[in-house]
Order: C-alpha cells, then sequence, then structure tokens
C-alpha cells in the first residue's frame, strides 16, 4: 500500500530549504526533517531521553561524521512505536546525537524545533518518493495503522 505524508517545507532565509514531517513517538506528536542525505534515521539525545523513559539509550563506540563534524559522540536507541501518518514502524535502531545546534538555528528562525533527522535506512526500506511539487512524501508499507 503506497501512504501519503504531508511535507512542511520550510524556507532557511537564503541557505536553502528543508523538508519537515510530523511523526509520532511514544504517543506524543513531533517532527522531522526529512534528510535524504542522512544514511541512518537519528534522534536529538535530548528530546529523546525528555520524550519518555521508555527510550533506552546504549552508548557506540562510533564517532558520527556529517552535520560539520567527525567526532561527535554517538549513541544508539532501539525504537518500536514511531508512527508516520498511518505506517508504524516496527522496532528499529536510530542513531541517537546531540542535535541541540540544529535546534538553536531553528529557533533563530522562528522554525519548529525537530526530534531529529529521517534518514535513508527508513526511506530506502519503505521505496520512499519525495514530491516537492506536491509537498508530499509517500511511503509503500504492507500494514496501515488502526487508529
Amino acid at each position: 500500500m503506497r501512504f501519503t505524508i504531508p511535507l512542511q517545507i520550510i524556507d532557511l532565509h537564503d541557505d536553502g530549504f528543508h523538508p519537515l514531517l510530523d511523526v509520532t513517538l511514544f504517543g506524543k506528536p513531533f517532527k522531522l526533517v526529512l534528510d535524504t542525505g542522512a544514511s541512518k534515521t537519528a534522534f536529538d539525545k535530548t528530546m529523546l531521553s525528555a520524550a519518555s523513559e521508555e527510550a533506552l539509550i546504549s552508548s557506540t563506540d562510533k564517532l558520527s561524521t556529517g552535520l560539520g563534524t567527525n567526532t561527535m559522540e554517538s549513541f544508539t536507541a532501539i525504537i518500536s512505536n514511531l508512527t508516520i501518518g498511518e505506517v508504524n514502524i516496527a522496532q528499529f535502531e536510530v542513531a541517537v546525537l546531540d542535535l541541540s545546534t540544529i535546534n538553536i538555528a531553528y529557533e533563530q528562525m522562528n522554525h519548529p524545533q525537530v526530534l531529529g533527522v529521517l534518514g535513508g535506512d527508513i526511506l530506502m526500506k519503505y521505496k520512499a518518493v519525495i514530491d516537492y511539487r506536491k509537498q508530499v512524501l509517500i511511503l509503500n508499507a504492507r500494514k496501515r495503522v488502526k487508529l
């Protein structure tokens, strides 16, 4: 089945655009940046910890690359209840990083806070199609979440 998720395209004030999408995690609403350049979905450590005590964050020996550095301390977490539109994503691992600089920049531009980035791991698994003209993300999934 194909599921269409609305995107909110935000203007980074002469520095490009970012597509945001609404998700639900631990029964709470959040926004993610759709990031085709991110190999893995990543959540902000502070926001994830505040979202729920269920978030089991584990340290990892890996250093994260990208975001202007290759020395950022990295953690991981197993997420089991992320919903994007009507697609419920079963258990999967996310990178957990300090993404506070993104939210500080967004706040300065009057944009909403984001939990993190939706990366290539999810986009590839669900054979994502991004339609900038219609401002939607299309995911191909087997099951519809009962609301």
